[in-house]
């Protein structure tokens, strides 16, 4: 989805996992509206993207369709990027690959990675802490297997008790949407490059401005983990929206777009 124009600011908006461009309908609209464009993607086997996922190989394959809307962005324009969640990582690894295109990397409710530890380490902590505290609920992890190929990895199906937690905020319109839009989503743990404890450099992702977004009413974003985030990347513009849960851009979707408009204005 892509829509909007003018002299207003180029927002890419980066879904997380098992989700797709679709669950940014609302801040989409809301920046339109204000003047902006608004790029919405589809991560590869995810939202629409006709990809299946055992055809999604590594995690630059997955994150394939926004690294190719950055790249696309002419020179000279300097877009505002927004990872949720699981989109956070992608977001990382487009700001290294392209940073003198990213104008700000806004990190909502998500993973955000840092210099001098892998891309995957943010993923890794939350899954161990997701694991030794049951915040996984009734997910399943199944395995993800290629026609005559065997396993090719394991993906995280959300159950329909972890979906209400995080949609605990939103209206019950968009967690129906939710469970009957969302697919199995590969976190890509395993791949090289989520492991490559070189891959962001100072020069490269450690010179583009960051902004985190943290959502109040979150559970799995604690005092604790905000501190985490901050310390790892130092300098961060922080701010928090009071009463948003997970799905920040669904539960709070008017002070979302406000504050990335905000954002936006600071950075650019």
């Amino acid at each position: 989805m892509e829509g909007g124009g003018g002299g207003g600011k180029h927002f890419v908006l980066v879904h997380g996992l098992c989700h797709g461009a679709w669950c940014w309908y609302k801040v989409a609209t809301a920046l339109e509206a204000a003047g902006h464009r608004v790029t919405a993607l589809d991560l590869a086997a995810s939202g629409a993207h006709p990809a299946r996922l055992d055809e999604v190989r590594s995690f630059e394959d997955y994150s394939r369709p926004l690294l190719d809307a950055v790249a696309a962005a002419p020179d000279g324009e300097r877009l505002v990027v927004v990872g949720h969640s699981h989109g956070g990582v992608s977001l990382a690894l487009a700001a290294e690959r392209f940073p003198r295109k990213v104008a700000v990397a806004v990190f909502v409710a998500a993973g955000m990675p840092c210099v001098g530890k892998h891309i995957g380490f943010t993923t890794e902590g939350f899954m161990k802490r997701a694991a030794s505290k049951g915040l996984l609920m009734d997910c399943q992890m199944v395995a993800i297997n290629s026609e005559g190929e065997g396993q090719q990895g394991v993906a995280l199906v959300m159950g329909p008790r972890f979906m209400e937690d995080k949609y605990k905020q939103s209206p019950a319109e968009d967690l129906t949407l939710a469970k009957l839009l969302a697919r199995p989503g590969n976190q890509f743990l395993d791949d090289p490059v989520m492991k490559d404890e070189t891959l962001l450099t100072a020069d490269n992702y450690g010179s583009v401005k960051k902004a985190y977004v943290v959502a109040g009413a979150d559970g799995s974003s604690t005092d604790e983990v905000r501190r985490w985030m901050e310390a790892m990347n130092p300098g961060t513009h922080v701010e928090e929206i009071a009463g948003a849960d997970h799905m920040v851009m669904l539960s709070k979707p008017t002070e979302l777009s406000e504050l990335l408009m905000k954002i936006a204005e600071k950075h650019t």
